[in-house]
């Protein structure tokens, strides 16, 4: 009868994944940076892990903050956890920020390359400190360890 209840919990796990800006570019925009893999193959890993894991995924890419904002606010009552790939609103979105820390739903932070090796001004996320984790340098496997982090983090929450 327990068994019964925890696959019920699995298999009503809700997860935001949101994609910021540019990222609808991916496998086109800078390759030597972001990698040929499209969001559309992201998605559908992801799609895949959380099936295999019993969860249901909502996804969203906007290149408009407001739009990711919406989605989060949205998302509060219904979803157990978010992704989050912020793209360049990483290190200049107070307001996205403040969403995330609103909604109060544990958020994995991912970036396909290794901001830490590139430009200064990426160096600062807006987002880490609000978010469970983050997930940097990987590639597309940024998403998947990310969303993989998420849910065994929401598994040890029950």
């Amino acid at each position: 009868m327990m068994a019964a209840f925890y696959n019920r919990i699995r298999m009503s796990t809700h997860i935001l994944v949101l994609h910021g800006p540019n990222l609808n570019l991916l496998g086109l925009r800078e390759p030597e940076v972001y990698g040929r893999t499209t969001l559309a193959d992201i998605d559908h890993a992801l799609a895949e892990i959380a099936a295999a894991r019993g969860a249901v995924l909502t996804t969203l890419q906007s290149n408009h903050e407001g739009a990711l904002i919406d989605a989060l606010h949205a998302a509060r009552t219904t979803t157990r956890g978010v992704l989050i790939n912020p793209g360049g609103l990483t290190h200049t979105s107070v307001a996205l920020r403040d969403a995330i820390a609103g909604i109060a739903l544990p958020c994995v932070e991912v970036h396909l390359s290794n901001v830490h090796k590139r430009e200064e001004f990426r160096h600062h996320s807006f987002i880490s400190a609000v978010a469970v984790g983050t997930v940097v340098g990987f590639g597309w496997r940024s998403y998947t360890l990310g969303l993989t982090a998420l849910l065994d983090h929401l598994e040890g929450a029950k």
